[in-house]
């Protein structure tokens, strides 16, 4: 059996945490989907890179095998690609929405994999140094 999964984020200002959780991702299934939200005003922040863009960087990823549209919520998703895992950074475990999730592939083979998050560089803290609210560089 082939086993997919699945993986969805902004990917903004694209950097190694993200490259970090698609790597890994990959090694865990046999064929990686990648869904790219169109804006980051679900999470309240703005998007720098415009869509067009940060999907063929996703894309060119070579642990990538599609990179498509993502959903507003990745159970919507599973009703068109059909995936056996999904992976997410450990930044999200307990959150209501992945209770939810969690919830909603119990019954449907799906399990829900967390990674660990990259403690060294986040789309925060570059967006941050962007905007001038913190004063030095990564060491």
């Amino acid at each position: 059996m082939t086993v997919i999964g699945y993986l969805s984020g902004t990917f903004d200002l694209f950097h190694v945490g993200h490259l970090n959780i698609i790597k890994q991702a990959r090694t865990n299934c046999d064929h990686l989907v990648v869904g790219v939200h169109e804006s980051g005003a679900w999470k309240g922040k703005p998007t720098f890179i415009p869509f067009d863009e940060r999907i063929e960087i996703v894309r060119s990823v070579k642990f990538v095998d599609r990179a498509v549209k993502s959903t507003p919520h990745d159970t919507e998703i599973w009703h068109e690609i059909r995936y056996n895992k999904l992976f997410v950074g450990s930044d999200y475990f307990g959150s209501e929405r992945f209770k939810r999730y969690e919830e909603f592939f119990m019954d449907k083979g799906v399990s829900v994999v967390y990674f660990p998050y990259t403690q060294t560089t986040s789309s925060s803290q570059i967006r941050a140094l962007v905007n001038g609210t913190i004063e030095h560089g990564f060491d």
